[in-house]
């Protein structure tokens, strides 16, 4: 797996290697906002995780632009995991299209589950199969967050 680290602030990025590094796994580190669109086309990596700050281009405006340039075919999807600095920039992150977010501080196995949710998505469940006694479902309890990686 390859990810690519967007964080200026070097205990961030300490920690994310920490907590992901392995035989499999290799990192791309990028310093600069501006610059991740052109680190994503020169090595498509499995996903990036992007700081909310970053200089003077966070997060949410690298997101933001990532999502642009897939829709306009000149970069690939690439799955994000967003780095908040509080619980209540949420709404960046769900407005930004981020695949998850992580609230910071960070802890390894925090990081270890979004990413997995984020890498290895539950399978959708189908609304159409009835339950064993028959039931349509519609007592079932309804799972539409908008929260698809979330953790801490």
């Amino acid at each position: 797996m390859h990810i690519l680290v967007a964080t200026d602030a070097d205990f961030v990025l300490d920690e994310i290697l920490a907590a992901l590094s392995g035989p499999d796994t290799s990192f791309t580190v990028c310093r600069n906002g501006r610059d991740v669109a052109g680190v994503i086309e020169a090595r498509t990596p499995d996903l990036a995780i992007l700081d909310l700050q970053i200089g003077s281009m966070g997060g949410m405006a690298v997101t933001m632009a990532l999502r642009l340039d897939e829709s306009a075919g000149r970069l690939p999807h690439v799955p994000v995991l967003m780095l908040l600095d509080r619980r209540a920039d949420l709404h960046l992150a769900k407005r930004s299209a981020a695949d998850g977010w992580v609230v910071k501080p960070l802890d390894a196995l925090t990081l270890q589950l979004a990413v997995d949710r984020i890498l290895h998505p539950p399978a959708p469940v189908d609304e159409s199969a009835a339950d064993s006694d028959g039931a349509d479902g519609a007592d079932r309890e309804d799972s539409t967050e908008e929260e698809p990686a979330t953790a801490g």
